[in-house]
């Protein structure tokens, strides 16, 4: 069984992904700030991070970039999923590391399921 990360400050939300996420089958470990996702991602070593860019205790940048610091754990898929729209946050997040960027509001839950899988597959 494969494990998604899910590090996300917006509890509503977080528990919509998390059980979309169980009910595709995926083991979900959920976290709602930068730092606890980044214990989280050591200690677990997931599959693939979901990471939101607007947190408390770290933002999504300063997670990203201490994920991509990290030998043990630098080669994580990271999909950004946030409400910043702007292509400067867009490039700034890719540079970073992350594989794919996602405005919250321009996708259903099966488009980030579908976005999930297609992440774990490469």
């Amino acid at each position: 069984m494969k494990t998604i990360l899910l590090i996300e400050d917006e509890a509503a939300l977080q528990k919509t992904m998390g059980d979309a996420l169980g009910g595709a089958g995926y083991r979900v470990l959920q976290a709602l700030d930068g730092e606890a996702g980044l214990r989280l991602a050591l200690s677990e070593k997931p599959d693939l991070i979901m990471l939101d860019l607007i947190m408390p205790h770290k933002t999504g940048f300063e997670v990203l970039a201490e994920l991509k610091q990290n030998s043990a754990i630098k080669n994580l898929p990271v999909i950004v999923l946030t409400n910043l729209e702007s292509m400067n946050d867009i490039e700034k997040a890719l540079a970073a590391g992350a594989v794919t960027y996602l405005v919250k509001a321009n996708y259903s839950l099966q488009d980030v399921l579908n976005k999930i899988e297609q992440a774990i597959k490469n």
